[in-house]
């Protein structure tokens, strides 16, 4: 099982370096992706809230949500959406919850997850600890309702 480890906040926030997202999308750092176009990367949270827990976020590196262009903004939801549908019927949830805190990683990313109640995408909540096994089974899940 990984060992988790914590950076502060100014290690993200260092601009001449690469995001960890970037270094995700760009293969540096391994992750459980989900999908991926031209514009956008979907992977699942390492540190997730509940199974099915996904990131989703922009290729090009942006620090806050809302200085996405307008146009990149609507792009984002669009491929969101199915990934979101595919939680939903993977995993047993009322919806699936849309989160944009954007604090812990100086990179826009949206949160997806599949949730009951207000308190699942309460982010003060102890985080899951998968095995590498769990990810993969989670990934496949959500792989799987993605191209039924």
């Amino acid at each position: 099982m990984r060992k988790a480890f914590f950076l502060p906040l100014e290690f993200f926030k260092t601009r001449n370096m690469a995001s960890v997202f970037t270094k995700i999308i760009n293969g540096e750092i391994p992750s459980y992706k989900i999908a991926e176009n031209e514009s956008f990367y979907a992977f699942l949270d390492i540190f997730p809230l509940v199974k099915g827990h996904v990131l989703v976020v922009p290729k090009v590196e942006i620090d806050k949500f809302f200085d996405v262009t307008d146009d990149l903004l609507g792009e984002w939801l669009l491929f969101a959406k199915p990934i979101a549908q595919a939680i939903e019927h993977a995993f047993p949830c009322n919806r699936v919850g849309v989160s944009v805190v954007g604090l812990e990683v100086p990179h826009a990313h949206m949160h997806l997850i599949p949730i009951n109640s207000v308190d699942d995408m309460n982010f003060q909540r102890p985080k899951l600890k998968l095995s590498e096994a769990e990810f993969k089974a989670v990934q496949e899940q959500i792989i799987a309702a993605l191209a039924r």
